[in-house]
């Protein structure tokens, strides 16, 4: 008779089932909401925290990293709002500003006056509690994904935002959702959100997470993207002990869908996404780019996968680590056999700027179609000796010298932002980072 063998539940994985055995009955949403919920936890229960022995986590061991699991981050009261207020940084960019304070949206501190026509934003929450069928037919099903911390946050997850678009809209201002840190303690946060883009619709999405604190986040954004639409999507990472981001979004025909990752602070970082390029003639570009120091770690996990044909798609994901942070990147492009004449070009490098800093790069093509253009590179090194000896030569000193070529470094990847303030925002951000450098 051959036994079962499961292994021993780790002190956060405990933790967790506890949790959710007390707040199940707490968290919004009542009969399909919270089938989703148990079924969604029964396969976190069975197989656990992703470890070294999940191919996709091979890089970031969740089960070793995350030794203990924060209680449910509470409600904001005043205090927290209050913090969450002095914490924020504001983008220098003119942008529509949608507040969540540990987890929670917060209308008052929102830019919720004067709504451009066609645009809704609601908290998630609230549409989770009513059993709105828009959100939860679409919960889980956008782009579907056996990802264990997907399953995780929608097991747990509490509040966000439902935005949408109808068709033909045109925002005039980037919608930004500020996720920010506000409470005193300690807590684990576990947001949802979907965004609903019409067809023909234009829009930018700015997701920034900031504030300080331990908190340990979960953050999932479901993006369905209809035909002829325009999105730019784009996050920024300042803050977080434990953060795990995922995107999934689902583009329809003759669309363009650009994202781009921006990582300046986090301890442990995880940003998945996942897109599927749905309809015919689409154009997607994925860029980002960290900037890491001390024990960082931020991995960057990205499956593009082409269903339709004719479409193209552009990655291109750059890191600058210093001290002992680590990098990583895995990144898998597949080409369905319906998809004949993609053209699908993936890219990574990493700039090591220390001795003791590392980068794990690991791109993959899997091609079921014949008729296509494809490619793949990674490419990690040390700062360019010859370059840094023609600035030298010229009067720059040492440190000055490698902050240029470190910016010119990044600067390829922002480059490929359309929004020109908020190219300039994060250029300005990434010359503060090169300037505290040792």
């Amino acid at each position: 008779m051959n036994a079962e063998v499961r292994p021993l539940r780790t002190a956060a994985e405990s933790a967790l089932a506890e949790s959710f055995a007390l707040a199940r009955d707490r968290l919004p949403g009542a009969d399909g909401v919270a089938a989703l919920r148990d079924e969604a936890f029964r396969r976190f229960q069975a197989e656990g925290l992703p470890s070294r022995r999940v191919e996709e986590w091979k890089y970031t061991d969740l089960r070793a990293l995350m030794r203990e699991a924060k209680p449910l981050a509470l409600l904001p009261d005043a205090a927290a709002k209050r913090r969450a207020t002095q914490s924020g940084r504001p983008l220098s960019i003119e942008a529509r500003r949608i507040v969540l304070v540990d987890g929670s949206f917060v209308p008052e501190l929102s830019d919720l006056a004067d709504l451009e026509p066609g645009l809704a934003v609601r908290s998630m929450a609230a549409a989770l509690a009513t059993g709105d069928p828009q959100v939860v037919g679409r919960i889980g099903k956008v782009v579907p994904t056996a990802d264990l911390a997907v399953a995780l946050n929608t097991a747990f997850m509490g509040d966000g935002v439902l935005i949408t678009i109808a068709p033909g809209a045109t925002l005039v201002r980037p919608l930004q959702l500020a996720f920010i840190n506000g409470g005193s303690g300690a807590g684990a946060v576990f947001m949802r959100s979907l965004a609903i883009i019409g067809q023909g619709a234009r829009a930018m999405l700015v997701e920034s997470h900031e504030g300080s604190g331990d908190f340990q986040v979960n953050t999932v954004l479901e993006l369905e993207i209809d035909d002829a639409s325009h999105v730019d999507y784009v996050k920024i990472t300042r803050s977080g002990t434990l953060h795990v981001s995922t995107l999934m979004a689902a583009v329809g025909a003759r669309a363009r869908f650009n994202a781009f990752l921006f990582t300046a602070g986090g301890q442990i970082v995880r940003n998945q996404l996942f897109l599927q390029l749905k309809g015919e003639g689409t154009v997607a570009g994925m860029r980002g780019a960290s900037l890491l120091r001390g024990r960082q770690h931020v991995d960057t996990t990205l499956v593009a996968d082409h269903i339709a044909q004719g479409c193209t798609s552009r990655e291109m994901f750059k890191s600058a680590v210093d001290e002992e942070a680590r990098s990583v990147f895995q990144g898998k492009i597949i080409v369905r056999p319906n998809a004949q004449k993609t053209d699908a070009r993936m890219a990574t490098h990493a700039l090591l700027l220390s001795e003791a800093a590392e980068a794990d790069n690991k791109p993959e093509l899997e091609i079921f179609a014949d008729d296509v253009q494809c490619g793949h590179g990674a490419t990690a090194g040390a700062l360019n000796e010859e370059l840094l000896f023609y600035l030298r030569a010229r009067g720059v000193p040492e440190k000055e010298a490698q902050a240029l070529l470190v910016q010119a470094f990044i600067g390829e990847a922002v480059e490929g932002i359309e929004h020109a303030g908020l190219r300039d925002a994060l250029m300005e951000e990434a010359v503060a980072w090169l300037a505290a450098r040792t």
